[in-house]
């Protein structure tokens, strides 16, 4: 008769199975192995309810190898979640809440989408440092509010993927005690035995990095992974890892141990005879009696636990009456009423300033009435202006400050930003050089397929960033994060279009945005004062009407070269042609509009239109037409003082008016007068 956790252990295990071979598809290999090391852990260690899957204080456990999803499902499952028997049978298939890899806000009880891997680690020092810091600004004594911990499963895949590294580093550093990640260790890799490509002494490398390393030479050793997660609890200047000696696809008769097992279900007879190997001989997707039963305990020891929680906060309120609706905005991610009350702008007396520059004032302003922002840099703090000041640092003698060097960590600090959302409480923003989203480029996709709220601020935005050369000005990054589904790009033209891209970026819930901004000064528009709050939020807007009905031509840009078409625009007046100027900071937001909106910022019956951006023109013809012109860069730059460049590139007043006269020349000659459908 085998024990009750050894039953849990084998009905993880099966159901995987059963999920996998209804489906013809999925990873087998991870659930039969390191169900013993889940299993520890949901039943001795983890602290969760299953009746509200999102409680705040609840211990956040994170799959990063993903692709062993049927295991998480079967955990959810078995351990009283709201996911049936039916959702596992429609393990892959269209429109199941069990799909190929877990899938935030998609599944109950999910914490993280992962599945591209390495990432989950990240997210999970981002969940670790928002604990830290939280319990640092609201805990008081015998008041222990935010106390939870976060446990990661990875594989050999996830700690080769450089990412893992990087996180792992500043985990360590920052002496992170509450992060646990258990390390399924079975030697094999998708394409086969792992020494083919990896053999790094991974205890060595974390010890190096600050970690606690455990080692479990039995993975199926229930007692002693039980003993292990103990003890890296006790540990709390260290996170740990706990290494678990697994054999991939356990209990296969032909194929445990192999990577036949990895990604491919085990057939029909594999499964059986591995059904007899677990002596078991229930039909498929049936749980034994004894397992099924738990559930109802799993529900009431985890109402009674946020029971339990919530009369402390009760009592803490109380106590503390004054820090009650700013812990309460906290837990819920409400902003306070008054968050963007201190939110400067500017009118054109102002002299001219940096949209980065901006960028740091705006946030600052932000940081009085908001408490929970929270953020930083990639090493570049003092050239992307996100130095909160007074704020102090966040460091492992300081989990109050609101300052986080991320160090040059690009992916790393994506995958964090992210962990920092997924936890919720703060709100967190991340800089770096715009060239070099390409490094967090993955993690930036992962927060808009879970729409959560990150805000990324990408300074140095185009080859005005001059003599450090096309290896640090951007190109085709503005085109490429605009074909991203769920990011919302903002580009802001001056410090007014800046101030209102935060305002839109911080109200948001459900979606990241990036805000990508200039080096150079930039003047203030002519009334941005007043058109900008409206005009950004809805993606575009015309900043300075024609002065007759219809322009002659109607002048498109972003950023930096909306001012350019404003002195564009005088030349053009000068010499007879009039002309509207449109500043367009969000394709994005802009094609959320009403097509009344749209037709009234580019009107149909106006075909006669030039875009300029200091990027590739990939994109434009949407907004331009078979009759428009784009002024931008389809080619790399070059090392050269930023004002050379602009001028070499063709983004100069001149070249603007002498194409704008070309195409109202040309619409003369040609006499085109018909209907342009924008898009």
């Amino acid at each position: 008769m085998q024990s009750l956790e050894n039953q849990i252990v084998q009905s993880l295990r099966v159901l995987s199975i059963d999920m996998i071979e209804k489906s013809k598809s999925g990873h087998p290999g991870l659930p039969m192995g390191a169900a013993p090391a889940v299993t520890a852990l949901y039943r001795n260690h983890l602290k969760f309810n299953p009746t509200n899957p999102n409680w705040f204080n609840r211990d956040r456990f994170i799959l990063s190898a993903g692709h062993g999803s049927a295991l998480l499902y079967s955990l959810l499952h078995v351990f009283g979640y709201d996911l049936s028997i039916t959702d596992l049978q429609q393990f892959r298939q269209m429109g199941s809440l069990t799909p190929g890899h877990p899938e935030y806000k998609h599944t109950v009880g999910v914490d993280a989408t992962t599945g591209p891997l390495g990432q989950g680690i990240a997210m999970g020092v981002g969940m670790a440092m928002t604990e830290a810091h939280l319990a640092s600004l609201y805990n008081r004594p015998h008041y222990p509010i935010v106390d939870h911990y976060t446990y990661l499963l990875c594989g050999d895949g996830c700690l080769m993927e450089g990412i893992s590294y990087e996180a792992a580093s500043l985990a360590g550093h920052l002496q992170l005690g509450k992060l646990i990640l258990l390390y399924d260790s079975n030697n094999i890799s998708l394409d086969g035995d792992l020494d083919k490509a990896f053999s790094d002494d991974i205890g060595a490398r974390f010890r190096s990095c600050g970690w606690q390393t455990l080692v479990i030479e039995d993975g199926n050793d229930l007692e002693a992974i039980n003993n292990a997660l103990t003890l890296a609890k006790t540990e709390i200047n260290k996170p740990t890892i706990i290494e678990v000696k697994t054999v991939i696809g356990y209990g296969s008769p032909n194929k445990a141990g192999t990577s036949s097992v990895h990604g491919s279900p085990l057939g029909a007879s594999e499964a059986e005879l591995t059904k007899k190997k677990y002596n078991w001989d229930l039909p498929p997707f049936t749980l034994p009696e004894e397992v099924n039963n738990l559930k109802d305990l799993y529900r009431e020891q985890g109402t009674q636990l946020e029971a339990d929680w919530l009369q402390t906060l009760n009592r803490y309120y109380q106590e503390y009456p004054q820090l009650q609706m700013e812990v309460q905005a906290m837990i819920k991610g409400d902003l306070p009423e008054n968050w963007d009350e201190a939110l400067l702008l500017y009118t054109e007396t102002h002299k001219a300033m940096a949209t980065r520059d901006a960028s740091g004032n705006t946030l600052n302003q932000i940081a009085v009435n908001l408490p929970t922002i929270f953020g930083g840099s990639a090493d570049l703090a003092s050239s992307n202006k996100t130095m909160l000041r007074e704020a102090g640092n966040f460091s492992a003698a300081n989990y109050q400050g609101k300052n986080i060097w991320f160090g040059v960590r690009e992916f790393a600090m994506g995958g964090i930003l992210n962990g920092m959302a997924l936890h919720g409480g703060v709100h967190p923003f991340g800089g770096t050089f715009f060239v070099f989203s390409d490094y967090l480029r993955s993690a930036v996709r992962s927060s808009a397929l879970m729409g959560i709220p990150v805000t990324y601020v990408m300074t140095h935005d185009s080859i005005a960033v001059g003599e450090d050369g096309p290896t640090h000005e951007p190109i085709e990054q503005l085109a490429s994060f605009r074909a991203m589904p769920g990011l919302t790009v903002i580009r802001p033209a001056d410090a007014n279009e800046t101030a209102e891209a935060y305002r839109y970026a911080f109200s948001q819930k459900e979606n990241p945005v990036m805000l990508v901004l200039s080096r150079q000064n930039l003047p203030i528009l002519p009334d941005s004062l007043n058109k900008a709050k409206n005009g950004v939020a809805k993606g575009g807007y015309v900043l300075l009407e024609s002065k007759g009905q219809t322009a002659d031509i109607i002048l498109i840009g972003t950023g930096s070269e909306v001012s350019l078409l404003v002195e564009a625009r005088q030349v053009l007046a000068e010499q007879g042609i009039d002309a509207a100027v449109v500043s367009m900071p969000s394709w994005d937001l802009f094609e959320k509009q009403s097509d009344e909106y749209k037709a009234s910022v580019l009107p149909c019956n106006n075909p006669r239109r030039l875009a300029c951006e200091m990027g590739s023109t990939f994109g434009w013809q949407q907004y331009i037409g078979p009759n428009g012109i784009v002024i931008g860069i389809d080619t790399f730059g070059a090392s050269a003082p930023g004002y050379e460049l602009i001028k070499h590139y063709g983004f100069t007043v001149e070249n603007v008016v002498s194409q704008s006269k070309a195409i109202v020349e040309r619409a003369r000659v040609s006499n085109i007068k018909g209907l342009w459908i924008n898009r």
